[in-house]
């Protein structure tokens, strides 16, 4: 069984994600991790995350990077969303993602091309989403509780930015599969959001079973 979740910067998908995996017992792969790692890399080696060719160099990552706390920065996730947009660096990192659904019991992704591009198939597809001055609450509010002093106007038009490299770039843009469930999270609590979620995929997981 393969579940892809879909959606912009701190919609709320990962979170639902690894609440999915728990409910149903599959493994979970954040792969927005991937181009962070990208990201990351690019800076270490004093390249251009703009420019093609250093971020596809930087595409070779070893996975035990992933585990570095220094790839959820808002930095870092800038970064990401800049290396996201060049062509060779999606196929090459398409390889990774797709292993990962495809392995014995199925899997959970989350991610902004999942159910268009790296699991077209999957059995549950979900988009998640919620208005920008949510997602710039959730991540002041998040920077705050590790000490950090956010500027809220900064948030937004990161967030804003993001949302815009994501959804118009030529390849793989964000953008709700077919067959996906809308859920926006904007108005619903955690807890909320992840029984909305499971009963969505529930849902779909019957209605493919009776087709």
């Amino acid at each position: 069984m393969i579940i892809a979740v879909d959606g912009p910067a701190a919609s709320g998908k990962g979170t639902i994600a690894k609440a999915l995996g728990r409910h149903y017992r599959l493994p979970v792969l954040d792969t927005g991790l991937l181009y962070r790692a990208v990201g990351l890399a690019v800076v270490k080696t004093g390249g251009d995350p703009d420019h093609e060719a250093d971020a596809l160099a930087a595409c070779s990552f070893n996975d035990g990077v992933l585990a570095d706390p220094a790839l959820r920065s808002e930095a870092i996730g800038s970064l990401a969303s800049r290396v996201s947009i060049h062509q060779s660096v999606r196929q090459a990192l398409v390889k990774r993602q797709r292993d990962f659904a495809t392995q014995p019991g199925g899997a959970i992704l989350d991610g902004r091309d999942i159910g268009t591009v790296i699991a077209p198939d999957a059995d549950a597809k979900i988009f998640v989403t919620a208005s920008v001055h949510v997602r710039a609450q959730r991540r002041y509010d998040d920077a705050l509780s590790h000490g950090g002093r956010p500027d809220m106007d900064s948030l937004i038009a990161d967030i804003q930015a993001r949302d815009t490299r994501d959804m118009s770039r030529d390849h793989a843009p964000l953008r709700m599969a077919d067959g996906a469930d809308l859920l926006d999270t904007s108005n619903l609590t955690i807890d909320a959001a992840v029984q909305q979620a499971i009963a969505l995929v529930d849902a779909q997981l019957e209605r493919r079973r009776k087709a």
